[in-house]
């Protein structure tokens, strides 16, 4: 039987229904600072506006966004987004695990570097270099 998963021991549909200021009091202090302090800023304003537009829409699409640096709250479990990576938009389905943490956390900015054959007049000992 699988286990189910809980957030600081509350199942999903009790975490929906926390208010912003208990939601956090379960979260790190400096994400906490982060989200009661997020209210100021205005492109997470417009972000948390789309969600709850397309919540109550029942739309399936996914909202891109920049806004890395805001912090996932229980408004948007189940929600799908598109968090640019500075080159593309890359898909993530929020949930449970995903509370608390920045948007850029859940998407990585980095590829794995993968170089070819060592070039014309590279060093013998280049030839060495693993692929």
């Amino acid at each position: 039987m699988a286990k189910e998963a809980r957030f600081y021991g509350r199942t999903e549909e009790e975490v929906k229904k926390l208010d912003l200021k208990e939601f956090a009091k379960l979260i790190p202090s400096r994400n906490r600072k982060a989200l009661m302090n997020s209210s100021a800023v205005k492109k997470h304003e417009v972000l948390l506006k789309k969600i709850r537009k397309f919540k109550t829409s029942g739309s399936k699409k996914a909202i891109k966004t920049h806004c890395r640096d805001m912090i996932v709250t229980p408004e948007m479990l189940g929600m799908q987004l598109q968090i640019h990576t500075g080159k593309e938009f890359f898909p993530v389905v929020i949930d449970l695990d995903m509370l608390g943490r920045y948007l850029g956390e859940l998407t990585m900015t980095r590829k794995k570097v993968a170089h070819s054959a060592p070039g014309i007049g590279a060093t013998r000992s280049s030839a060495a270099v693993k692929k």
